[in-house]
């Protein structure tokens, strides 16, 4: 029987991760276009929602470091209501209901995800914020993990890291093998125009797979980490 671990003591580096998922980065510049490539225009409602969302960011980070659930108080949930994941016909469930699980048949791993939205095979997940001085990328190694279990791996699995100062877009296919790649780093608290670009960069992967059939999993793991 295979014992359970947490996915926070069992993957502590990307070292870690490439090792027990079999992944490798692919640096390929046709691998990843989703992030770059027929980015839509923002509307002028969303142009000033995400103003008014980077003057509550810059308000408030003026007084220090934004811990734990502040970032998803002004980050991740006012992206997730820009972009309609609180409406029809996505359901959200709360952190008490939801348990993931990825076995590797020696293992459980298991973690906690404070929002999951679901709509067939859609799934955006909110997970544990940390601290903004932290870096973004050090989310990758358990991001990878949580984006691994996601029960539709024969499409492309999408994850946006952001620590409230940057954003930083992943994209994980495992066919034929598992692979993986990323974007560059928008940072929303030094320039303006990244929030917007970043943004257009969200709606440009869940319009491309989320709205077909080939469905995949579009990640926004609000996790700035360890």
């Amino acid at each position: 029987m295979a014992k359970a671990v947490t996915v926070t003591d069992a993957i502590k580096s990307l070292a870690d991760a490439e090792a027990r998922f079999g992944l490798r980065r692919i640096e390929d510049e046709h691998f990843f276009t989703e992030w770059q490539t027929s980015l839509p225009d923002l509307t002028e409602a969303e142009h000033d929602a995400l103003t008014v969302l980077r003057r509550r960011l810059l308000y408030h980070r003026a007084d220090g470091d934004l811990l734990e659930g502040a970032v998803t108080l002004l980050v991740a949930s006012p992206l997730l209501e820009l972009t309609g994941f609180y409406d029809p016909p996505f359901k959200m469930k709360a952190e008490a209901a939801v348990e993931v699980s990825i076995d590797d048949g020696e293992e459980t791993l298991r973690g906690r995800i404070d929002i999951l939205i679901l709509q067939t095979q859609l799934w955006v997940m909110v997970l544990e914020s940390r601290k903004t001085t932290i870096s973004a990328r050090s989310a990758l190694p358990q991001a990878l993990a949580y984006m691994m279990s996601n029960p539709t791996l024969n499409q492309p699995t999408f994850g946006v890291l952001t620590n409230g100062d940057d954003v930083l877009f992943v994209k994980l296919s495992s066919q034929p093998t598992p692979q993986y790649d990323l974007s560059r780093a928008f940072s929303i608290y030094t320039v303006a125009s990244e929030l917007l670009i970043g943004v257009s960069s969200s709606q440009t992967s869940g319009s491309n797979h989320c709205t077909i059939d080939q469905l995949s999993a579009l990640s926004l793991l609000d996790f700035s980490n360890r």
